[in-house]
């Protein structure tokens, strides 16, 4: 693969792997380090990246697992980033509405950190990154039935997850 076939292949799909990276690390930086290691390596291998049949899948795959190994070696989670919130912090909603918005993503982001790897990153894919079941079961290898029950799963989790806390919280 040359730098043309490379940028046009490669490139286009950064953006997907800088948020699956941010989903699992939570750190703006380590994303961006994770993602350049994802890319050198990818740009290393360029002469063997045509015997796959998706360049994307792979890549997802290769960031995905990087980020595992890099969670798994530092034994660490880092703080939720809130640059993602700071946007509802200057909208001209009022200060309560914010301040409940920011609560609520802030305990969206707790219930996913508590999700499986798995279920974290079909829901990633498919809700966030909006792939086909049939990308998905590229990516990652699994069954299309195992992708439904554990994204089923995954929602079901948030879902109980998410109305237990504000239920809790209202007194109901």
């Amino acid at each position: 693969m040359d730098l043309h076939a490379f940028k046009q292949r490669i490139l286009p799909v950064q953006n997907r792997l800088f948020r699956l990276a941010t989903m699992f690390l939570r750190n703006r930086e380590d994303a961006e380090d994770a993602l350049q290691d994802v890319m050198l390596r990818l740009w290393s291998n360029r002469q063997q990246l045509d015997a796959y049949q998706s360049v994307e899948a792979l890549a997802v795959q290769m960031t995905k697992n990087l980020c595992l190994d890099r969670l798994k070696a530092h034994a660490r989670q880092k703080p939720v980033d809130n640059a993602d919130l700071s946007s509802v912090a200057s909208s001209q909603l009022s200060p309560y509405r914010q301040t409940e918005l920011i609560d609520s993503a802030s305990q969206m982001h707790r219930l996913i950190d508590e999700l499986p790897d798995v279920q974290k990153l079909v829901l990633h894919l498919r809700d966030v990154e909006e792939y086909s079941f049939d990308e998905i079961e590229q990516i990652t290898g699994l069954s299309l039935n195992s992708i439904r029950v554990n994204l089923s799963r995954a929602r079901q989790r948030l879902r109980d997850g998410y109305l237990k806390v504000t239920n809790y919280e209202t007194g109901h």
